[in-house]
């Protein structure tokens, strides 16, 4: 009893101790975790801090590199030993150590000391490097099925024109068969088909990605994507075999189907290498090249833009596996293609499943309509049961017309999903290289089961939606009292979802463009809610890609079509092609990422040297303007604000920005030079758009006045002034905003930023007038292409989405100081306003989660707070001078750790170090 007793002592005692030692966790090496296919020769290592305690700060950390986990377990790094550095930098620390291998894998692990004097290793991570020049690809091959004639290839069309022909294409299967004779130490395979492939070894799919690779400019670049077949390969005979797809890459010209562009850079294709190390130290290559075999797929048609046919009696049972005569093949065809890159951002995978909340009879067409209950992205799933040859047509669609048949007239039409019955059971199908934006399915030729089907139609056993989406990682949480906030804040995320692809795209249908103003306007609210800075990284690369040799960046990138009707306005705003400025700028203030802003000055300065020479007495006026303001006329182009004013004000940023990037980058020549413009720019600004009598700007529209205002292009002594008009105007408009898609989200910012979230709440917190709520009102479930949630457009579009800041900066309170980078130093500041009563709100910051919870009642507030590690926060907590202010169950005035450093605008501030707190304000 007595040894029992010691034993529970000395649990009880040590168990502080352990709860209060440092952990190390989150390791990533460029953003991602355990990554593949790395190409850069020194890549950034980052990773977080956690600890119980309070003041938390990092002091020095010692990273190891080796080649071999054994040698880490020996804590000896025979590739990389940092020794001891006495910092505090966790973040995009850059690898310094012997020349990184092609193909390769490191394994690395951290030590880190912190203030309190603990010490602690993390665990062992790995990145594997990809193939670092074109010589790594040794003898792979582009193969192909069939080669386009270079006649008919078009890789920038411009709308309007007639087609040069009509005709479909192959989707083709390629197959090699291979033997393993040895044991296998490691199998990694690099691959690209084009426009996307599915690869499966030995008759199942590798992985579980969608649409790979990525799409771009087809011709400056492809993706390759990187998979271990280490447990996948077996001893004796294997098979690889690989699907293609159309994707962007070939958009088929069928007249019978929906076609927004006519981009044509060759017909599908692929190329791989798999490399087999040996446990006895032997190689051995698998790559693309004439020895491969092909054939036609059951996919008779494919399209990004038009759907997906399939004909089950095309099927060849057990073509990718051991054993298949493939002796009626044919050889495949050697072709050209682009210089390849690593996929580096996350892949397309398929996440939400929606059931059918209704299924109705259409009594005209006797089609069946099938509602999901959500807008959203993806393609679907058919489980259905017939005879041979019956034909099941499915139409998607996001609204319903008068009669309840599918309306893809806003959306691209016609766009559908066919498939053809082998007559054998329960057969299932997924299109697998198209997809669309959809809540509603009308079903052609088939019966729902349990339904009477006199006519002996195909059974429909299920048919559900699937959701897909990029697989950047969720990183933020809103919550509040307030459910039309809730509802607005699903509404924003679900056109984030939506539209959040290889690429940021407008909407999942009619276009799926990347148009460009959304990354440097959205990309806020993004980056709250996912961790999706690599997919922002290859953003950049697909503009620098797309610019002009003139300098130009245009609206679109990957750019794929040339829009001329209107002139070159939808190719040349200053508001879209500044996201090459703005959001390198934003990557560095995010995510501390220093080398983004080398990697694209050179793409920056071209471009402001462009804008310089389009600029007229330093005014440019060209492009849409404040996109979809709200007007008296149908939304397009600005309305309410002059032209020139938001490109103009755009520019003057980017040149403010551009000073800042190049002090950075030790090129102060350059520095100068953009100072010296921006003062010429702001002058002639003044001198154009501001009245000096009535203090505004051009019309007067809130677009106008609160760029001018958050730009700094007012003079000091006018900006109360300027702000005052804008509430005024927002007032005089029964509490309503004007502000299109370049415009809102300045007007939000503004208004935070002067201390009237009130006005914010009030505008954003009714559904009688166009806006959010309006849309909710109307039955939207995801947000649309205009305020009024118009029949006539998108009802799936993200760049509207401004206010989903607000809810983690304004009403969360989750902002970062001034002087921090990657919230290094974090400005807790939560907006308490109208009837919210409570808000929860969180971040998964590159240093750690911060957490806000708060909620007020009777004269009290409290606030509950997370801090990670190795940060500090200044909190301002709404309070007056004569309340008690307490955390936990002391005064704050009697916490050591809690520095109270005064009062303002109604406000405590106070300063503290990591660590979780409460406070109660009474």
């Amino acid at each position: 009893m007595s040894k029992l007793l010691i034993f529970l002592g000395i649990y009880l005692f040590t168990i502080p101790v352990f709860a209060q030692q440092l952990s190390i966790t989150d390791l990533t090496c460029e953003y991602r975790n355990n990554p593949q296919g790395i190409e850069t020769l020194s890549p950034a290592l980052s990773w977080k801090l956690k600890s119980t305690q309070r003041e938390v700060k990092q002091t020095a950390f010692q990273v190891l590199v080796a080649d071999n986990p054994s040698a880490l377990a020996k804590d000896k790094g025979n590739i990389w030993d940092s020794q001891k550095v006495s910092t505090a930098q966790s973040i995009q620390l850059p690898y310094k150590g012997k020349s990184l291998i092609s193909n390769k894998t490191y394994y690395w692990k951290v030590k880190v000391w912190d203030n309190k004097g603990n010490a602690t290793w993390s665990a062992v991570h790995h990145w594997q490097m990809g193939l670092l020049k074109k010589a790594d690809w040794k003898e792979a091959k582009w193969i192909a099925y069939e080669k386009l004639n270079d006649s008919n290839v078009n890789i920038l069309p411009t709308d309007g024109k007639k087609d040069k022909y009509t005709g479909n294409n192959i989707l083709p299967l390629l197959r090699k068969s291979f033997k393993v004779d040895k044991a296998i130490k490691k199998a990694t395979i690099y691959i690209s088909g084009l426009g996307h492939f599915e690869m499966s070894m030995n008759g199942k799919k590798v992985g579980d990605h969608f649409l790979d690779p990525g799409w771009t400019k087809y011709d400056k670049e492809a993706l390759y994507v990187t998979f271990d077949l280490t447990k996948e390969l077996k001893k004796g005979e294997n098979v690889i075999g690989v699907m293609l797809g159309n994707g962007f890459y070939y958009v088929p010209p069928v007249k019978e189907r929906f076609r927004k562009l006519k981009v044509a850079f060759g017909y599908p294709k692929m190329i791989c290498r798999l490399l087999i190390e040996y446990k006895d130290g032997t190689f051995a290559n698998v790559s693309s090249d004439e020895s491969w075999k092909t054939s036609p797929s059951a996919i008779t048609f494919s399209s990004i833009y038009g759907g997906e046919d399939y004909d089950a009696n095309l099927e060849q049972k057990g073509w990718d596996a051991a054993g298949f005569n493939d002796q009626r093949w044919k050889q495949v065809i050697l072709v050209d293609g682009p210089a390849l890159s690593s996929q580096k951002a996350e892949p397309l995978k398929i996440f939400e499943n929606f059931e059918a909340k209704t299924i109705v009879k259409q009594e005209s067409t006797g089609d069946w309509i099938y509602d999901l209950g959500q807008n959203a992205s993806g393609i679907i799933e058919l489980k259905v049961k017939g005879k041979k040859g019956d034909t099941i047509k499915i139409m998607p669609a996001e609204l319903l017309k008068a009669d309840g048949t599918v309306n893809q007239k806003p959306t691209g039409s016609p766009f559908y999903f066919q498939y053809i019955l082998k007559g054998d059971g329960i057969e299932r199908w997924s299109p697998k290289f198209t997809y669309y934006g959809f809540r509603y399915l009308q079903v052609k030729g088939g019966i729902p089961i349990g339904e009477s089907n006199t006519a002996n139609k195909p059974i429909i056993i299920g048919l559900k939606g699937l959701h897909m989406r990029n697989a950047a990682a969720s990183v933020g949480s809103f919550e509040s009292s307030n459910q039309l906030f809730n509802q607005t804040n699903s509404l924003i995320d679900w056109s984030i979802k939506s539209n959040m692809m290889s690429v940021f795209t407008d909407c999942p249908h009619r276009e799926k463009l990347g148009w460009l103003e959304e990354l440097h306007l959205m990309g806020s609210a993004i980056r709250y809610n996912y961790a999706a800075a690599p997919l922002f990284k290859k953003a950049l690369v697909d503009m620098r890609n797309s610019q002009t040799p003139e300098g130009l960046v245009p609206e679109i990138a990957p750019e794929y079509v040339k829009f001329e009707w209107g002139g070159d306005m939808f190719r040349d705003s200053p508001e879209w092609g500044s996201s090459s400025i703005l959001l390198p700028w934003y990557l560095f203030q995010w995510y501390g990422d220093e080398q983004v802003l080398a990697e694209n000055y050179s793409m920056m300065k071209r471009y402001i040297d462009y804008l310089t020479t389009k600029a007229n007495g330093h005014i440019l006026t060209q492009g849409l303007g404040d996109w979809y303001d709200l007007g008296p006329k149908p939304p397009g182009v600005s309305q309410l604000t002059p032209m020139g004013i938001t490109a103009t004000a755009i520019y003057y940023h980017d040149l403010q920005i551009m000073e800042k990037i190049a002090a950075l980058l030790s090129k102060q020549a350059d520095a100068v030079i953009y100072r010296n413009l921006a003062v010429s720019v702001r002058k002639a600004f003044n001198q154009k758009f501001f009245n000096v009598a009535t203090k505004q700007y051009g019309s007067g529209s809130q677009a106008a006045n609160a760029m001018a205002v958050y730009m700094e292009l007012v003079e000091p002594e006018h900006k109360t002034v300027v702000v005052d008009q804008i509430v005024k105007d927002i007032r005089s408009k029964n509490n309503s905003f004007t502000a299109g898609d370049i415009g809102h989200r300045y007007l939000l910012r503004v208004l935070e930023n002067e201390g009237r979230s009130d006005v914010i709440f009030e505008m954003n917190s009714r559904a009688d007038v166009p806006g959010y709520g309006y849309q909710i009102a109307k039955g939207a479930t995801a947000l649309t292409e205009s305020w009024a949630a118009l029949p006539t457009v998108s009802n799936n579009h993200l760049m509207l989405g401004h206010l989903m800041e607000w809810f983690y900066t304004g009403l969360g309170g989750i902002r970062q100081e001034n002087d921090g980078i990657a919230f290094n130093h974090i400005k807790i500041y939560p907006e308490v306003v109208g009837d919210v009563k409570a808000v929860k709100s969180s971040y998964e910051s590159p240093y750690g989660l911060i957490a806000t919870d708060w909620k007020k009642a009777d004269g009290s507030f409290e606030l509950k707070l997370t801090i990670p590690a190795n940060t500090m926060a200044t909190v301002y907590i709404p309070a007056q001078k004569a309340q008690s202010i307490i955390e936990g169950d002391a005064l704050v005035k009697d916490r050591q750790e809690i520095n109270l450093v005064g009062y303002e605008n109604d406000r405590v501030i106070i300063k503290i170090g990591s660590g979780n707190y409460h406070f109660k304000i009474q």
